[in-house]
């Protein structure tokens, strides 16, 4: 039998036996639309992270040196308390940090925390991060102000109460009319809004753009941190290849700054955005290790099914493989038959798995803030595991059809 022959052979039996085939491609649809399914929303995760998260947490191209880790999973109580027990970073820091570094670069700090502002008529928003940071935080960040300006150094140093807001916070209070030149108060100080940043979406279902930037020498010094504290100091490099050497310089500066002895810990954080995915690279290589293991135990269960329905459709079709094998079918004839029909059976069900499981990512985007991006390997493995498991599990009934004995299944009825 020619291969598009048992193709067509496969899907007639489908067609004609809907119910038992849907049972028999049950496990090969759940295995591959469990696999399209996560390995879309990995992938997804992927670019999303390596593409915007990093950028956010420490800023491209930048050397962050904190208190504690920006990434924290399940620290011990032991951990936390050494943490805590670290001295924070000044405003000297940073300052004596500038006068030493020598790779071309530009030192930013900042401090944030969650807490209310109040804006015209009454208008109030909780949860708003504020962020209180020198001139050059937006360059660091690459943030870019859809209208007015950034605040400079000079007003920085001085500390003045001007502050660039988000889109949220500017929507919220000014609607349709020019923030620019309005007050806002900032845990109960006036700021007058001079920027507005550009949308900057959204993080986790958390909007990025509910936030307000202030000077970190004006009035909030001393409410989000202690008076002259602040939470990183940041250095982006002006070569991105020499980011490997600010790492070493900034480090090597802050301990000779701390007067740590060369045999003493390092007592502070340094991270990159390297440094800060890694945290996502051990959660997207443990869930890539365990996915064959789950979606193996759907496909082995597919596969027993799809043998025992071939099995008995070898014994359905005696009679048809003594009459082949009367008029000339040899045994490996018999055989790519009835493994060609298996095959396309269960690759059948990996194509209906591999549209559920690019339904359900998409599900999944729209309804939490979890990305989903294709990947194109992931369909043709999807594809290539429902044909093999059908051509695996069809070995054993395709032998035995073709060791039958052709008188002997011609006298079957």
């Amino acid at each position: 039998m020619h291969p598009f022959e048992a193709v067509r052979t496969a899907l007639e039996m489908i067609w004609a036996h809907k119910l038992r085939s849907f049972f028999t491609i049950l496990g090969t649809v759940v295995g591959v639309t469990f696999l399209i399914a996560v390995i879309t929303l990995i992938e997804g995760m992927n670019n999303y992270v390596e593409g915007e998260l990093a950028g956010m947490v420490v800023g491209m191209n930048s050397v962050v040196v904190r208190r504690t880790p920006s990434m924290q999973v399940n620290p011990s109580r032991e951990t936390r308390r050494l943490w805590q027990s670290r001295p924070r970073f000044t405003f000297d820091d940073a300052e004596w940090l500038s006068e030493r570094l020598e790779t071309p670069g530009e030192i930013s700090f900042s401090s944030s925390s969650q807490g209310r502002v109040d804006g015209p008529n009454s208008k109030t928003i909780d949860g708003v991060m504020i962020t209180a940071a020198n001139a050059a935080y937006f360059n660091a960040r690459d943030m870019k102000i859809s209208q007015g300006r950034a605040f400079q150094s000079q007003e920085d140093a001085r500390g003045l109460p001007v502050v660039v807001i988000g889109a949220d916070v500017a929507k919220t209070f000014f609607d349709n009319t020019s923030p620019l030149g309005k007050t806002i108060r900032i845990r109960g100080f006036p700021y007058q809004v001079i920027g507005v940043m550009e949308p900057q979406g959204s993080l986790f279902g958390f909007s990025l753009d509910n936030l307000v930037i202030a000077p970190a020498r004006s009035r909030l010094n001393g409410v989000i941190n202690t008076r002259n504290t602040i939470d990183q100091i940041s250095f982006k490099v002006a070569d991105p290849r020499q980011l490997i050497t600010a790492v070493a310089e900034l480090e090597g500066w802050m301990r000779v700054r701390r007067q740590l002895a060369p045999t003493e810990a390092t007592n502070f954080e340094v991270e990159t955005s390297e440094a800060a995915l890694s945290f996502w690279t051990r959660i997207s290589t443990i869930l890539l290790l365990a996915l064959p293991g789950l979606v193996g135990i759907s496909l082995v269960v597919g596969a027993v099914v799809i043998m025992n329905i071939m099995l008995v459709s070898v014994s359905d079709r005696t009679r048809e493989i003594g009459l082949r094998k009367s008029l000339g079918a040899r045994r490996r004839d018999i055989m790519s038959q009835f493994m060609i029909e298996s095959g396309t059976l269960s690759g059948f069900g990996g194509l209906v798995g591999i549209g559920l499981g690019l339904g359900l990512a998409a599900l999944v985007s729209m309804v939490s803030p979890m990305p989903a991006v294709v990947a194109p390997w992931s369909i043709v493995l999807g594809l290539g595991l429902g044909v093999g498991v059908g051509v695996a599990a069809g070995a054993y009934p395709a032998w035995r059809a073709s060791r039958l004995d052709p008188i002997e299944a011609l006298r079957k009825d």
